[in-house]
């Protein structure tokens, strides 16, 4: 059992406590009293109705057990939807509605893409699914059996017949991408910009563009070498990395040295499912980890055969665009949340009465100014709420994140969560 302390009537964990206060807190506006203060009410407030909705659960669950037992054999399904109806498990269909919603990131509201999920106590892990958000197409399909037994197993180091295949299937999802105009990019010996169109030059001489011009998104270096060109298919981005110093580019006809391609949009960082992050020292880990992802300082260091790397996250990457403006794009991924659920309780904190308190809520950190956390000024952080099966529980979960926005943290007043003067509040980590 972990020692406590004494807090506005709770008692928290030594170490998640510590941690709050030198970790969490600094550079949020929040004095610890406040904090404090404000953590213990929330507790009083929302735990009664967390056991309320639980202990309805439990009541449910065995009306549904002991209904069973006694209509054992075929079910009779029209008797048994009365029945869930009767006791409350469903509920009539209420009227048509429509919602509004507003500042939702394109990677939840219009774009289509994968999206991980990643124990967030694993610093390394959550780096490399932070970072997904772009990834090499050679890396992909060179390590995994995506092109099959192409080449011989018994090469040590890189099999120029595996990398060949590499590279003809790279071309090919170019050609499926973004095609050019009467050409593939297999017969490109070069591309080049010219008044912000793309110019692919064909070994055979001779130049296309592409047969839709408004794939071409920007590129970087000078435009008459680019060292990078950006397409953009269905909202998603391809890049085509040249460099011909590269020890791929410089055999590559047109030195193309890789393929850069947008994948996890976005991530879920996950306390549940994949781990069980409910001991005070599991809720520190995940906690230590999910503040260095908000404020984009997070670093693993891990030995690769016997040498020492650091990963970091990834930053955002820069380009030219057809008209000569900056784009910038996202380097990381969109990151949610995903809290313990409302069922587990944890000896983290003890209530007044000497019970657990409910497990389920991180925090929520602003990132510095300069900070390689990227803000989207939607003004929230996306959360995916767990374990929810009863309509009452959804709607007291909406109406309990109303409450949990009135309990205002912050020193000397100012806004109670999320809200549109600090929209730094959204992260891509």
């Amino acid at each position: 059992m972990s020692s406590h302390i004494d807090v506005h009537g709770l008692k928290v964990d030594q170490e998640l406590h510590s941690f709050i206060e030198n970790e969490a807190l600094p550079g949020t506006g929040v004095e610890p009293a406040a904090f404090w203060s404000g953590f213990a009410a929330i507790f009083t407030d929302l735990t009664p109705v967390n056991r309320t909705l639980l202990k309805k659960r439990d009541d449910i669950q065995a009306r549904i057990d002991q209904w069973h037992r006694e209509h054992k054999g075929a079910i009779d399904q029209d008797a048994y939807e009365d029945f869930l109806k009767e006791i409350g498990y469903l509920v009539p269909e209420g009227p048509d509605f429509t919602i509004g919603t507003g500042n939702v990131d394109e990677e939840v509201a219009r774009v289509a893409g994968p999206q991980l999920v990643v124990p967030v106590m694993n610093t390394r892990f959550a780096l490399n699914a932070a970072n997904a958000r772009w990834g090499s197409l050679y890396d992909a399909l060179y390590g995994t059996d995506a092109l099959g037994d192409v080449g011989d197993p018994g090469v040590k180091g890189y099999d120029p017949v595996r990398g060949a295949a590499v590279i003809a299937k790279g071309r090919e999802v170019l050609d499926q991408a973004a095609p050019l105009s009467g050409a593939s990019h297999a017969d490109v010996g070069g591309y080049g910009i010219n008044h912000g169109t793309l110019i692919a030059h064909l070994t055979s001489g001779g130049q296309v563009g592409l047969a839709n011009p408004s794939q071409f998104a920007g590129f970087r270096g000078e435009e008459a070498s680019p060292s990078a060109i950006l397409l953009k298919n269905n909202g998603l981005h391809l890049e085509i990395v040249i460099d011909r110093s590269h020890r791929i580019g410089k055999d590559d006809q047109a030195g193309v040295a890789d393929i850069v391609v947008e994948s996890a949009l976005t991530t879920i960082m996950d306390c549940e499912d994949s781990i069980a992050a409910v001991d005070p020292q599991d809720k520190v880990a995940v906690y230590r980890n999910w503040l260095g992802l908000m404020r984009g300082d997070l670093t693993a260091s891990f030995d690769k055969g016997g040498k020492m790397l650091e990963r970091a996250l990834n930053p955002d990457r820069t380009y030219t665009d057809p008209n000569g403006a900056e784009l910038s794009l996202h380097g990381r991924s969109l990151m949610f949340i995903r809290n313990v659920g409302h069922l587990m309780t944890t000896d983290a904190v003890l209530l007044p009465d000497g019970s657990e308190a409910p497990g389920g809520h991180p925090g929520r950190h602003r990132h510095q100014p300069g900070g390689a956390a990227r803000s989207e000024g939607a003004g929230q952080v996306p959360e995916q709420p767990r374990r929810l099966r009863l309509h009452r529980e959804a709607e007291d979960a909406r109406a309990g994140g109303s409450r949990l926005r009135r309990h205002d943290l912050r020193s000397g007043g100012g806004c109670a969560g999320p809200c549109p003067q600090h929209p730094e509040d959204r992260h891509h980590g």
